[in-house]
């Protein structure tokens, strides 16, 4: 409220006045409650008889300076403001040790009760006490290239505790370690590669597995030290680890890790290599999306084979609900994956790792010295239209917006922020929100309700004069009995049912009598105008006061307003009456008016779609008349054609054509006519939309027809050469085989030796018989 006074007060000292800051945007108002919803300066006048004859009650309704103007007292005035009040405001601690619990944050309560719109700002205070408890929950990545980093951590278990020692009498630690899911594509299913899935010369490796809590918050040094020194390496297949997965569980197991109440809860994680997200467990068959629960049993995640990896935004919102800061400590080629992941993961932070992890220990010390000095407030889930800003007034100062953040802030120093609340509507019930530093348990709890209804302190008198002695005031306005109905229950209904009489005053169902009016036994009583006029209509529909103007005189002082539209004086036309009536700009060279394809309206050509002004000449989108008057040419100059049975009634758009012998000079059209023929023309738009002259050549350019009889004894010819040419090639072939095989028996032939003699069982066929006593004389 003090923000609001002290900004009037400024204003008005520069002669401003309130109304230029005030503003009531009223809508429908029909009672005090509507009234105050609709704007966050309007406001009600409980005064009887304070609206005029015939006035609208609505009139109650505006800004406090408007309502004094006309009359309307002070104490009538109704006007809800926000209210804060402190329920609980402990003060600041200075030391952790004084309490089980330090008071970091104040106040702790507040009750907000607020005017819809109107802004309401609190101051915050910060002060990080000296010596506050810290849990730091060690979660190391145990996949088979982190060997070397094992070793460290089991050496440098003295120099952790050293180094917590040194932030914090009250530090505890844990041990958590987490590879991936063990399913494929991400490990080796084999049996015997889960039970050793490191390299076969790795005589230590422990089975594969996803997430195992180790050690819970302790402060005994020698049991982190036995913890740690069990540990074996591990190992998986890919190179992305199920490092979300292990955040996740350490986050939502509290009661397993040992998380306390008051304290700042730290993960420190280690890994050199990247993490898989939500959606990657669809590569193993894993549809199953990530509820944000606690599954562990034996000190083991038991649903990582079932469940997918969570989100960025899922591990984001637990750590931040419970209010653990995670601190990556990862190798130099990881550090970029891991710099975009702590963007998206409020108060968080990131350090790079030596090769073998030795200098982990400075690491912590110098990200928690980071966190720590940095204050950033925010607030949880918001009711719906509630809005909430900070302002930073630490010393270094910082800007506006949906988060506070103070940089620089060292142990016992107080910071402070001014926080604005501000419901843009109104809230049906009571709800709260929490406030808070990010990391810290510290929250201011916000209980909100929001300010809707007048307190009016009506009369208590059950048949007011005012009301015709047929109802009572409420909030300066009439509420009347059953049966009776009006501004001041003048109407009796009797046996009918008000809805029906109230419905005549709608027209289409809409708001009676168009929110002009009052409605009276089924009869709008229409209400008058700041000018001195009336509205008028069945349902006050009408009004004189809201015709267009020209040169800011209503209708350009050419004709009169009626119901909303000009009535121009005979000679003017226009919306406003603004032009003469001439159609001088409108003519063509021919005469015309804008080429037969237009109207002229305010001495402007008002086209058909598509034709350009100024005269609607030209068309630019529209088919040339080249291609859609084709056939009618066709049909026109050669009696050919699809509309050759009905050309007159088809192509009247053709009102004249002529046959010529030559075209005139330019490039004519043309068109295929059904013998495949060009014809050639020329075609004019004359007046009108759909309105044309043309020139026909009387020559046609047609193809030459072809000799049927050379082709077909081409073809014969061609066919039987072809074929004859086969045969030779075929006969070639064979004589050429033929020829081979002469010749390879010829070789054989030579190269046999034969030995001359007889057969003994050959027997010649020729006998030849020698007579013994022929001399031969």
């Amino acid at each position: 409220m003090y923000t609001c006074v002290s900004l009037l007060l400024l204003l008005m000292g520069r002669g401003v006045l309130s109304q230029e800051v005030e503003v009531c945007s009223k809508t429908v108002i029909n009672s005090c409650s509507d009234c105050i919803r609709s704007g966050a300066y309007c406001t009600w006048c409980k005064q009887l008889n304070f609206t005029k004859p015939g006035e609208q009650e609505a009139a109650r309704c505006d800004t406090r300076a408007q309502l004094e103007e006309r009359g309307c007292k002070e104490k009538d005035i109704i006007s809800p403001q926000n209210t804060l009040t402190v329920t609980k405001n402990t003060a600041l601690s200075t030391d952790a040790f004084v309490k089980d619990e330090p008071i970091q944050l104040r106040p702790q309560e507040v009750n907000l009760k607020l005017r819809p719109g109107l802004p309401r700002t609190f101051k915050l205070d910060f002060r990080r006490v000296e010596g506050y408890p810290v849990d730091l929950y060690y979660l190391m990545d145990l996949s088979y290239s982190m060997e070397d980093d094992l070793r460290s951590i089991k050496t440098l278990g003295n120099e952790l505790f050293k180094a917590l020692q040194g932030i914090t009498k009250q530090g505890r630690i844990g041990f958590g370690s987490f590879v991936d899911k063990t399913v494929l594509p991400f490990t080796n299913t084999n049996p015997e590669k889960l039970k050793k899935p490191c390299a076969e010369k790795e005589q230590f490796c422990q089975p594969a597995f996803g997430y195992r809590h180790v050690l819970s918050m302790t402060e005994n040094e020698a049991d982190f030290k036995k913890e740690v020194d069990k540990q074996r390496i591990s190992g998986n297949l890919d190179s992305p680890e199920g490092t979300l997965d292990a955040i996740m569980q350490a986050a939502v197991c509290g009661d397993r890790i040992g998380w306390r109440n008051s304290s700042t809860r730290l993960i420190v994680l280690t890994t050199d290599d990247g993490f898989h997200m939500a959606g990657d467990g669809k590569l193993a068959g894993i549809l199953e999306p990530n509820d944000e629960r606690c599954y562990m049993d034996n000190k083991l995640y038991t649903k990582s084979n079932d469940m997918d990896y969570p989100s960025v935004g899922q591990v984001a919102t637990q750590l931040e609900k419970n209010n653990i800061q995670p601190i990556f400590a990862v190798t130099k080629n990881m550090e970029k994956v891991y710099r975009e992941l702590s963007r998206m993961i409020p108060k968080s932070e990131v350090g790079v790792l030596s090769e073998d992890s030795k200098n982990v220990v400075e690491l912590i010390q110098a990200a928690y010295n980071r966190l720590s000095s940095k204050v950033t407030v925010t607030h949880d889930a918001l009711p719906d239209n509630v809005r909430v800003t900070y302002t930073p007034l630490c010393p270094g100062g910082g800007p506006a917006g949906d988060k506070g953040v103070c940089d620089n802030v060292k142990v016992g120093d107080l910071v402070s922020f001014n926080v604005t609340v501000t419901a843009d509507e109104c809230i049906d019930r009571e709800m709260s929100f929490l406030i808070g530093p990010l990391g810290i348990k510290d929250k201011l709890k916000v209980s909100l309700s929001t300010r809707c209804e007048c307190e009016c302190d009506d009369p208590k008198e059950e048949e007011h004069k005012d009301c015709d002695r047929k109802g009572k005031v409420n909030c300066g306005m009439c509420s009347c009995k059953a049966g009776f109905v009006g501004q001041r229950c003048e109407c009796s209904i009797g046996e009918k049912d008000e809805s029906s009489l109230r419905a005549a005053c709608r027209k289409d169902n809409g708001t009676e009598c168009e929110g002009r009016g009052d409605c009276v036994c089924g009869i709008c009583q229409c209400y008058a105008l700041q000018g001195g006029s009336t509205y008028y209509g069945t349902h006050c529909e009408c009004e004189n006061e809201s015709c267009e103007k020209f040169q800011n005189k209503l209708c350009g002082g050419n004709g009169k307003c009626r119901c909303k539209n000009c009535e121009c004086n005979p000679e003017y036309e226009g919306t406003a009456c603004q032009c003469k009536k001439s159609d001088e700009q409108c003519r063509t060279p021919s005469g015309s008016v804008c080429s037969g394809r237009g109207t002229c309206q305010c001495n402007q050509c008002k086209c058909i779609e598509g034709y350009q002004r100024p005269f609607c000449l030209t068309c630019p989108a529209c088919q040339t008349p080249c291609i859609t008057k084709g056939k009618c040419i066709e049909c026109l100059g050669f009696q050919t054609g699809p509309f050759s049975k009905n050309c007159s009634q088809t192509c009247k758009s053709i009102n004249e054509f002529e046959m010529v012998e030559t075209l005139p000079p330019g490039k004519p059209c043309d068109v295929r006519d059904v013998e495949n023929c060009r014809v050639f023309f020329t075609i004019k738009q004359l007046d009108g939309e759909d309105n044309y002259t043309a020139q026909i050549l009387k020559t046609r350019e047609c193809p030459e027809l072809p000799n049927i009889y050379a082709i077909i004894g081409g073809s014969i010819a061609a066919v039987a050469l072809i074929g004859l040419v086969i045969l030779l090639i075929i006969k070639a072939l064979f004589y050429l085989n033929d020829l081979k095989e002469f010749r390879r028996f010829e070789n054989e032939q030579k190269k046999g030796k034969w030995m001359p003699g007889d057969n003994p069982l050959f027997m010649n066929a020729t006998t030849t018989v020698a007579n013994p006593t022929f001399t031969g004389e």
